[in-house]
């Protein structure tokens, strides 16, 4: 199963990462490919929120809708995703934004698995670049927001 991570240090508090990923509702202003998101409920357990969401990316001709379950821990700055439906057979990930001098350390994982093999073969690679992007995408919002 493919695996993807990315460590950044950057010049922003973790609470600010951490509330910029968590906005869901803007993704389509600045995500490459995504051009819409649907939140179908959320709900609060203890200290976590859990947020049940659809993300719309738009890639050429392919149009697809991922839903997941997302997880916020506001007291860890960690966010995890489990994917629910779409065109992947499996897709987790976490964010975890920790202090790091006057900014803070991103550390983003995934992994993912496409339901056809031959897919993954194919696609695997173009994958991991997108998901390259849609992380650079969170820093330069970062940028454009707080600097």
């Amino acid at each position: 199963m493919p695996k993807y991570s990315e460590t950044r240090k950057l010049p922003f508090s973790d609470q600010q990462m951490y509330d910029l990923v968590a906005d869901i509702e803007s993704y389509p202003e600045f995500i490459p490919w995504c051009t819409g998101t649907r939140i179908r409920s959320i709900k609060e357990e203890g200290e976590k929120t859990i947020v049940d969401a659809d993300l719309l990316i738009t890639f050429k001709i392919f149009h697809e809708r991922f839903r997941s379950i997302v997880e916020f821990l506001p007291d860890t700055r960690k966010i995890n995703i489990r994917y629910l439906e779409g065109p992947l057979k499996y897709l987790e990930s976490q964010w975890l934004f920790t202090v790091e001098g006057s900014g803070c350390i991103v550390e983003y994982q995934v992994e993912f698995e496409f339901k056809s093999k031959l897919f993954q073969k194919i696609a695997g690679f173009i994958f991991q670049e997108a998901l390259q992007k849609i992380v650079a995408s969170f820093e330069k919002r970062a940028m454009d927001i707080y600097q």
